[in-house]
């Protein structure tokens, strides 16, 4: 917006110029037309002058602005460096622990296929167990059929003796 003035005002300035150049050439030019040139360039070089500070102003703030950002920036990046030194115990000790629970883990992997393995078996060898303990169960149980019908079988031929032996002794 000001720049456009201030070409506005250059415009009008140069044209009043190139008017008062043109009057002089033709001598028509009067003291009252070059006060007002006089006074119109003064005007136009006092705004200049003004914008100059205007922007000197206005380079000074940023310039002060981008001062304090690299300030706050610098402390940013202090807090963060205190912030990891803060954290990285913690993180030194997690690393630790993590390392430690995987070397567990690698220790128990094959433990637990031995653990399996040695339950398959003991599995195995309980059911082979209760089946000869089963087998020896009937067998006994054989052999006391056995054992019961060879001492019946016996009382009965010792009956069988006597009772010759009685025939014998009273023929």
């Amino acid at each position: 917006m000001q720049t456009q003035k201030t070409l506005e005002s250059q415009q009008s300035l140069t044209q009043s110029g190139q008017i008062s150049g043109s009057l002089s050439f033709n001598g028509v030019l009067g003291k009252e037309d070059e006060e007002m040139s006089k006074s119109a360039l003064s005007t136009f070089r006092a705004k200049e002058v003004e914008i100059e500070k205007k922007k000197m102003e206005v380079k000074e703030k940023v310039q002060a602005q981008l001062g304090r950002i690299e300030e706050e920036t610098k402390r940013l990046a202090t807090i963060r460096e205190e912030l990891d030194a803060l954290a990285d115990p913690m993180r030194k000790d997690v690393s630790l622990v993590r390392k430690k629970i995987d070397s567990v883990n690698k220790e128990l992997k094959p433990l637990g296929l031995s653990c399996q393995k040695k339950e398959k078996e003991y599995k195995e060898a309980l059911e082979s167990f209760n089946e000869k303990n089963k087998e020896k169960v009937q067998l006994i149980t054989r052999l006391m059929e056995l054992v019961s019908e060879s001492e019946r079988l016996r009382l009965k031929k010792l009956e069988e003796l006597s009772k010759n032996i009685e025939t014998l002794r009273l023929t």
